[in-house]
């Protein structure tokens, strides 16, 4: 193809997939390839929560009071809420540890955003997917209820976790310092995200305001494929694709504002 000429949809396809795998090739190298646990902290940091979770159950003798697997319960909500964080995070320096790629034409301010979001969906998929599989196998929790339910709600889940890394860097990027407000901000937030309690255990009035958060509607769906119809839960699919669609549209359009003044012309 020659300087100038236009390409085709086929062809700037090609590009963009070509585009966004250099990215992740990049990004791999720099977080996992030069960091002393690297890929391994990805399922490091999920078990350890679990085991601290399991010790404080059998400390305080909740299992007397409740049948559940707690360690079920953990699984089907922490991994869950430390996606979205790490992705929003993640996105905040995107822009700034890739800048000096931006001057090539074909890479984007968004394409550097979705490249980190999607390695941070992608090793939080595969780290639940590990450790699910290595505690049915032993025994330790039992298979899931509806395999494609559960599917289903990490998939609006990850389509969330791009929308809100889209917004955080947008806003991180017109002020500064939000960028490490967020960092603690996000980490308040994993307790209303639903990952530590079921809404069926709150008051009507405390039930309601949880509700409005999409992330609660995503731990319930996921709780809700993974245990079935022993648990009451209150997710609303509609509600979450519509908060995604929502947030893709607001995240798209600030990234959108913001790009002009960062890709050389």
């Amino acid at each position: 193809m020659r300087y100038g000429e236009q390409t085709s949809l086929r062809e700037s396809f090609a590009i963009q997939v070509r585009v966004i795998h250099a990215l992740l090739m990049r990004e791999i190298i720099t977080r996992y390839g030069r960091q002393n646990l690297g890929f391994l902290w990805l399922f490091i940091e999920p078990l350890l929560f679990t085991a601290l979770i399991v010790a404080m159950w059998q400390f305080f003798r909740a299992d007397r009071l409740s049948t559940l697997n707690i360690m079920a319960f953990t699984v089907t909500g922490y991994p869950l809420a430390m996606m979205w964080r790490n992705a929003s995070n993640r996105a905040i320096g995107a822009i700034a540890a890739n800048q000096s790629l931006l001057y090539h034409r074909n890479v984007r301010v968004l394409d550097t955003i979705f490249a980190r979001v999607l390695l941070e969906i992608a090793g939080a998929t595969i780290a639940q997917i590990a450790i699910m599989g290595v505690m049915i196998a032993t025994g330790l929790i039992d298979m899931p209820n509806d395999m494609f339910y559960m599917l289903c709600a990490w998939i609006l889940m990850a389509v969330f976790a791009f929308g809100l890394g889209l917004i955080i860097c947008s806003i991180a990027f017109y002020f500064d310092a939000f960028g490490k407000i967020w960092g603690t901000l996000s980490f308040v937030m994993l307790p209303l995200s639903g990952a530590f309690f079921f809404v069926h255990t709150l008051p009507e009035t405390a039930r309601n305001i949880m509700l409005t958060l999409p992330m609660v509607h995503g731990t319930e769906m996921l709780r809700h494929g993974y245990f079935g119809s022993s648990v009451t839960t209150y997710e609303s699919i509609g509600y979450i694709i519509l908060a995604d669609l929502v947030m893709l549209f607001i995240g798209l359009l600030a990234v959108q504002s913001f790009s002009k003044g960062v890709e050389p012309l």
